[in-house]
């Protein structure tokens, strides 16, 4: 999609979880990681999907009638043939169940704005307000700084979760005037590893972060660097400490460590993958209390609260 329609994935209300208060979170569709641990797989690419949710099919076969390509079939391992089908959406159109769904689309500005100003008196009541997130929001900077504007027009707080691989002059001088609160994620130190399993360097992450920093300083929004724990990649002693200690550098104070949600394989299932890449041995497994205790204990011992 062009900057000027970025698809949006959903828009959740009455969320507790993604910044202070009740917040209204859109969801962006298209990132520039592709980490093999993503929790919103649906959300990488930045064109339409279909999905299929076996569980919600009813069998009627209805689809399999409608489709002109004829790309639907129970023997496919995941029932489209999505090498040629070709995006019409008339199964999904024609399904009465809602096993078929498509994934992402255009909305305006406006359209956004609609969705989320009429729980504007849940977030006025509550300190919240709408986190934009995905995805990545910032891969469309003309778009979200319209949106922020929109936003801040209605009064409304904002807070946008990032990856930080944007393009820091367009973000800086259009985007982030809007911000109230910026989540930004942090998860491997090392530049190998972070190519390795998030699909990139984090050279442009890491710098657009230590610019984030003198901003934040002058009070103008707050700034929270997050890492993921992920079993075996992020997750590990060598990896914390490094990322503690470049906090610490540039004088953070506050950090948070997002708990690991072993359930995220299924999702790549319904869009068509097959199996998503081997991140551990533990990736299938809850992190232990203890041992995010430990993990809290290495960024408190650099003098940072998590």
């Amino acid at each position: 999609m062009t900057d000027k329609h970025p698809l949006i994935l959903d828009i959740k209300g009455n969320s507790l979880d993604d910044g202070p208060g009740i917040r209204s979170v859109v969801f962006f569709k298209g990132c520039p990681l592709s980490c093999v641990w993503c929790h919103n797989p649906e959300s990488k690419k930045t064109g339409s999907e279909i999905a299929f949710d076996p569980a919600e099919c009813v069998g009627c076969d209805t689809c399999l009638t409608v489709c002109p390509e004829k790309v639907l079939s129970r023997r496919n391992p995941f029932f489209i043939d999505r090498d040629r089908c070709t995006l019409c959406f008339a199964c999904v159109d024609e399904c009465p169940s809602g096993a078929l769904s498509r994934v992402g689309r255009e909305m305006t500005v406006d359209e956004i704005v609609a969705a989320v100003v009429r729980d504007k008196p849940f977030f006025d009541t509550s300190g919240g307000g709408v986190t934009l997130s995905g995805g990545e929001p910032t891969l469309f900077p003309d778009f979200l700084a319209r949106l922020l504007a929109a936003l801040k027009a209605e009064g409304i707080h904002t807070l946008l979760e990032t990856c930080g691989q944007f393009n820091e002059a367009g973000f800086m001088e259009q985007a982030l005037p809007l911000v109230d609160i910026i989540y930004y994620d942090i998860k491997l130190i090392d530049p190998d590893l972070h190519k390795k399993y998030c699909g990139v360097a984090n050279r442009t992450i890491l710098e657009n972060f230590i610019r984030l920093t003198k901003s934040a300083g002058k009070g103008k929004f707050m700034l929270l660097p997050r890492t993921p724990l992920i079993p075996g990649i992020t997750a590990t002693p060598e990896n914390l400490s490094a990322i503690a200690k470049f906090l610490a550098d540039h004088d953070i104070k506050n950090a948070q460590l997002l708990p690991y949600n072993p359930l995220w394989p299924a999702k790549n299932q319904k869009i068509g993958i097959a199996e998503p890449k081997k991140t551990t041995d533990d990736s299938g497994n809850w992190i232990p209390r203890e041992q995010i205790m430990a993990y809290q204990s290495i960024f408190a011992d650099h003098g940072i609260a998590t």
